[in-house]
């Protein structure tokens, strides 16, 4: 088992649990209730009396640092099976309510956490706004925070109002990377004339866009890839192939319209994936959230599974 390849500070803290008893596939999220720089976090988990870790840091400038190996389990959330399965990351923020995180630390965590699903093979990152849904792992949820398991703020009502857009971020990047894709440095998806360079390679990409001041990566699709805008989900802009197309025929069936905008998967347990997307909670197939469903296609704002 693997860490990842973005770190670039490593401390290993001795309170952990070797090796952990269960699979990774769950991302946990935490705040660190300070704007901390990775060598601070470090210091923090460094005495084994602190009886705390994490996976992984991300400092207030973006660096990433490694303090659990992903081999082993992490003591973060307050629950020994949800550490055994999750990799879990501290995250630089500010250490009161609502506890935001800058700009760098939002990206650099989007990154990571997509480098720790491709290597884990978690093909895609599922939120639920539903506690019972995200600590039992129904309808695929995959994602959990540390309120679930104690009285606790963290992540944070920054984080927390934020982790649909960090899952959509993320498999954003999780399916540009599974598809055959170019990258290109532009200064928007249409404005060819800008471009810098295209590349097949995504860290490539992301360097020369680094180099260059106003400029972004866009996938085959047309998909911002790189930089991650860190913004609310009221106001998220998110990639227009996110979305279904717009229903406009009139049938009030959810497996009608969806079969009628390309969706060749309209089985119950699709549908919970879509429910999911959507924050449709404890989705199982009634008539009011197929009704939701509906009106979010013809809309034209029912999102992607």
């Amino acid at each position: 088992m693997s860490n990842s390849s973005l770190v670039s500070y490593t401390k290993i803290s001795p309170n952990k649990t070797s090796p952990r008893n269960h699979a990774i596939d769950t991302i946990t999220i935490h705040c660190m209730a300070g704007q901390l720089s990775v060598e601070q976090c470090g210091n923090v988990f460094a005495p084994s009396s602190r009886q705390a870790s994490s996976n992984y840091g991300v400092g207030t400038d973006g660096r990433i640092a490694l303090y659990v190996d992903e081999k082993d389990r992490s003591w973060c959330s307050s629950n020994s099976a949800n550490d055994n399965r999750a990799v879990t990351i501290e995250v630089a923020s500010d250490s009161k309510h609502p506890y935001a995180v800058n700009d760098k630390a939002y990206n650099a965590t989007i990154q990571l956490v997509a480098d720790i699903c491709r290597r884990n093979g978690i093909k895609q990152l599922i939120w639920s706004t539903d506690k019972a849904t995200r600590v039992n792992h129904l309808n695929g949820a995959n994602m959990t925070v540390h309120r679930d398991f104690a009285a606790k703020a963290c992540p944070g009502e920054y984080l927390y109002n934020r982790m649909g857009a960090i899952a959509s971020a993320v498999n954003n990047i999780l399916s540009a990377s599974a598809s055959s894709n170019i990258y290109r440095v532009r200064k928007s998806a249409n404005d060819a004339s800008s471009q810098l360079g295209a590349f097949t390679n995504l860290d490539k990409a992301k360097a020369l866009a680094d180099k260059n001041a106003g400029y972004e990566v866009y996938d085959t699709q047309g998909n911002q890839v790189y930089p991650v805008n860190n913004v609310a989900p009221a106001s998220v802009q998110t990639i227009s192939n996110n979305y279904y197309p717009k229903y406009t025929g009139r049938s009030g069936s959810i497996t009608a319209a969806l079969s009628a905008v390309g969706e060749k998967d309209t089985s119950l347990s699709h549908r919970r994936k879509i429910a999911i997307a959507n924050s449709i909670a404890s989705y199982s197939g009634t008539a009011a959230q197929n009704t939701k469903m509906v009106n979010l296609l013809k809309q034209g704002k029912l999102v992607r599974a």
